[in-house]
C-alpha cells in the first residue's frame, strides 16, 4: 500500500507529463491553508520561466489534462488553478473511501515497512549506578524508548542498551568517601546519600580560585587514584565495586520498568575494559594516536570543518580511560558481538562535541566503517516554570520516581473529582491514574521538538483537553464506549499494546458480526452527506505519512501532532454526527468502520510512543 501523497505525485507528475512538460514535475504537498484546500502543487510556479509561459497558463495546462482523464480525474472533488499558479486540490470520496478500506485490511494499518530493514542498536540509557534516577534521566528514556519502537514498527531490529556508567569517577568518589567513614559495609539508602556527599566534597573551593584546595582538593585525587585503581584491577576496589552493583541495578530497573521502558542490553563501561589495551595499541600503530601533555590524544579536526575540534583524548597521563575511550570501546565489542547496520545514540544535546570527536575517531580507527551510520540524537532539558533546570522545592535535584509519583496523583486527583468511588473503585482509580499519568509525562515530553528545552507544566500535561496524553487516551476510551455501545466486541488491547498492531481476524471478525466491516461505497456515500466524516478519513490517510516521517526524522514530536491531529478530528466528528442513533444501516456502519479504524490507529501510535490506554477514565 502507498502512501496518500506518493499516490497524489504519481498522479500530478503524470498530468505534467502528458501536458508535455516531462517528469520530475508533480509535487504535492499538504495544504497550510486548509480553508482553501487539502492539498496543493506548487511546481507551475518552478516551470514557468523554462517554459516562458505564464505560472498560470502551466498550471491551467495540467489541471485540464486532468479534468479530461477520468482515471486521474477521480481522485479529485475539486481540483482548480489559484493565482498565479498554485494547483489546489480536494480530495474526492470514492478516492479516499479506497484509501480507507485499503487500510482497514491492513494489519499495520498502511503503515509502509522499510525496504531495507536493519539492525540497529539504539543507545539512551546512560544512568549511572550508585545513585537514583532523576529528571536529567528522563528524556533519553523516553525519547529512546520511542525511537526504538519506531523502528521496530518499520520493521528493523532494534536492540536497546542501557549503556550504564559504572567504571567513572562516581566509583572513585564512593569508595574514597567509605574509607573517609570507616565504612565496610552499606545499603542501597547509604549509597543515596554518600555519593551526593562525596560529590559535594570533591568540588568545593575556596573563594576566587575556581578550583577544589585543601582537603577537596586532597580528597579528590584520593578519588581519582582509588578510580585508577578500579580500572587496573585492584581486588579490594573491585569487591565495593560488585557490591554496588549488586544493589544498585534492582532498583534502576524497577525505576524504568515504571516508565515502560525496556533493554535488550544492560551493559555497563565495565564491560568492555578488556578491549581498551588492545584498541589503544591499534591506535598507536595506526599512527592515529600520539601523546600530549602525557595523555594520548587523536586529532578529529577535518578539512572542511569551520574551526579546529580539540582533540580526543583516549588515555589520561595517569593511563585511566575516559568516556570516549570506553565509548569506543564498546562499538568495538559491539561490532564484535551484534553486527549493527547503524547506531542511535541519544544524550543531552550540550555533549554533542563528545559524540561527533568519538564518532570520528572510529572511523578514522576503522572500528565501524566509513559508511555505516552514527546517529547522534541530542534533547534539550526539561525546566521548571522559572525556565530553569526543574528542581524539587528546596532546590535539589527532582527524582525521577518523584515526578512519576506527582503526576501520578495529580491524574488521580481529577479521576476523582469527575468520578465518584461508586463509579469507579478506588484501586481501579490508581490503576488508570498511573496509565494516564505515564501517557501525560511521556506525551508532554515526545510532543516537544527533542532538541528544544521545555518547561514542565503539571496542570496543562494532565489536563483531559488539549494537546496532551490525557486527551488522546479520553478519544481512545470515547471510542471504545461507543463501539461497544453498537454490540462491537472490542479486540484484546492488552495485546495490542504489546504487539503494536491489532489482529486483523479479531477485529474484523467482531465488526462483521455486527455489521460494521469497511464497505468503501457505502463510505464514499456516507462521506458525501457527512463533512466531518471526509474530514476524518482525509486525517487518517496520513497516518503513514506522519509515523514514516517520525522514524525517518527520529522525530516523534510528528507522531504526537498526528495524533492529537486525529483526536481532534474525531471530536469533531463526534459532536457533528449522531452516531449510535443513525437509523441508516449503511451510513452507520460506515461510521463504525472509521470508528474502528481510528481507534486502532491511534492505539498503534501510542504503542510506538511508548505508552497505553486504560479501558474506561
Amino acid at each position: 500500500m502507498k502512501k496518500t501523497i506518493d499516490l497524489l505525485n504519481e498522479i500530478l507528475e503524470e498530468a505534467f507529463i502528458k501536458a508535455g512538460f516531462g517528469a520530475g514535475f508533480g509535487r504535492v504537498n499538504v495544504s497550510n491553508r486548509p480553508d482553501l484546500c487539502e492539498y496543493q502543487c506548487n511546481s507551475s510556479m518552478a516551470l514557468a520561466k523554462r517554459e516562458h509561459k505564464k505560472p498560470s497558463d502551466v498550471a491551467n495546462a495540467v489541471v485540464e489534462v486532468i479534468l479530461n482523464d477520468a482515471g486521474l480525474a477521480r481522485a479529485f472533488s475539486k481540483i482548480e488553478v489559484c493565482m498565479p499558479g498554485f494547483i489546489n486540490m480536494d480530495l474526492g470520496t470514492d478516492f479516499l473511501a479506497e484509501r480507507m478500506a485499503e487500510m482497514d485490511a491492513d494489519p499495520a494499518a498502511g503503515l509502509i515497512k522499510d525496504t531495507a530493514p536493519e539492525k540497529i542498536i539504539v543507545d539512551y540509557g546512560g544512568a549511572n549506578v550508585a545513585k537514583p534516577l532523576h529528571v536529567g534521566h528522563l528524556r533519553s528514556a523516553v525519547i529512546g524508548e520511542a525511537i526504538k519502537r519506531l523502528g521496530a514498527a518499520f520493521g528493523n531490529e532494534m536492540i536497546g542498551d542501557v549503556h550504564l556508567g559504572d567504571w567513572g569517577l562516581q566509583m572513585g568518589l564512593i569508595y574514597a568517601e567509605l574509607k573517609d567513614r570507616g565504612m565496610t559495609d552499606f545499603t542501597l539508602q547509604d549509597l543515596e546519600e554518600i555519593y551526593p556527599a562525596a560529590s559535594k566534597r570533591s568540588k568545593a573551593v575556596e573563594d576566587g580560585t575556581g578550583k577544589p584546595t585543601g582537603d577537596a582538593a586532597a580528597f579528590k585525587k584520593r578519588a581519582l587514584d582509588a578510580t585508577h585503581e578500579l580500572q587496573s584491577g585492584n581486588p579490594e576496589l573491585l569487591a565495593v565495586w560488585k557490591k554496588i552493583m549488586e544493589l544498585s541495578l534492582p532498583d534502576l530497573k524497577k525505576n524504568y520498568d515504571s516508565l515502560d521502558v525496556h533493554f535488550e542490553l544492560w551493559k555497563g563501561e565495565s564491560d568492555v575494559q578488556k578491549y581498551i589495551p588492545d584498541m589503544i595499541d591499534s591506535f598507536v600503530k595506526q599512527g592515529i594516536a600520539y601523546e600530549s601533555e602525557g595523555a594520548l590524544v587523536v586529532d578529529v579536526t577535518e578539512e572542511e570543518d569551520s574551526k579546529e575540534l580539540p582533540p580526543c583524548i583516549v588515555r589520561k597521563s595517569d593511563g585511566s580511560a575516559l568516556y570516549a575511550t570506553t565509548d569506543l570501546a564498546t562499538l568495538v565489542e559491539r561490532e564484535l558481538l551484534y553486527k549493527p547496520d547503524a547506531y542511535i545514540y541519544i544524550a543531552d544535546q550540550r555533549q554533542s562535541l563528545h559524540y561527533q570527536s568519538f564518532f570520528r575517531v572510529a572511523k578514522k580507527a576503522g572500528i565501524v566503517s566509513e559508511d555505516q551510520q552514527l546517529s547522534f540524537l541530542g534533547f534539550g532539558t526539561v525546566n521548571g516554570p522559572d525556565g530553569r533546570a526543574l528542581k524539587t522545592r528546596e532546590g535539589g535535584v527532582m527524582r525521577l520516581e518523584t515526578l512519576v509519583r506527582d503526576i501520578n496523583d495529580a491524574v488521580y486527583k481529577k479521576i476523582r473529582e469527575s468520578r465518584g468511588e461508586d463509579e469507579i473503585p478506588d484501586a481501579e482509580a490508581r490503576k488508570i491514574a498511573q496509565t494516564v499519568g505515564l501517557a501525560a509525562l511521556k506525551y508532554g515530553d515526545l510532543s516537544n521538538q527533542a532538541s528544544k528545552d521545555y518547561i514542565f507544566d503539571l496542570d496543562r500535561f494532565t489536563n483531559f483537553d488539549g494537546n496532551t496524553g490525557p486527551y488522546i487516551l479520553y478519544t481512545i476510551v470515547r471510542i471504545g464506549s461507543i463501539l461497544r455501545r453498537c454490540g462491537i466486541e472490542l479486540p484484546d488491547d492488552v495485546a495490542q499494546a504489546e504487539g503494536g498492531n491489532t489482529d486483523k481476524a479479531s477485529a474484523s471478525g467482531t465488526a462483521e458480526s455486527a455489521g460494521a466491516v469497511m464497505n468503501s461505497g457505502e463510505l464514499a456515500e456516507a462521506m458525501a452527506v457527512t463533512p466531518a466524516l471526509k474530514e476524518l478519513a482525509l486525517v487518517l490517510s496520513r497516518y503513514s505519512e506522519a509515523a514514516g516521517a517520525a522514524w525517518e526524522q527520529l522525530a516523534p514530536h510528528k507522531l504526537c501532532q498526528f495524533i492529537y491531529e486525529l483526536s481532534d478530528s474525531f471530536s469533531t466528528f463526534y459532536r457533528d454526527v449522531k452516531i449510535v442513533s443513525e437509523e441508516n444501516t449503511a451510513r452507520k456502519n460506515a461510521y463504525l468502520g472509521m470508528l474502528l479504524l481510528t481507534r486502532r490507529v491511534l492505539l498503534d501510535s501510542i504503542h510506538m510512543l511508548g505508552f497505553s490506554a486504560p479501558e474506561r477514565m
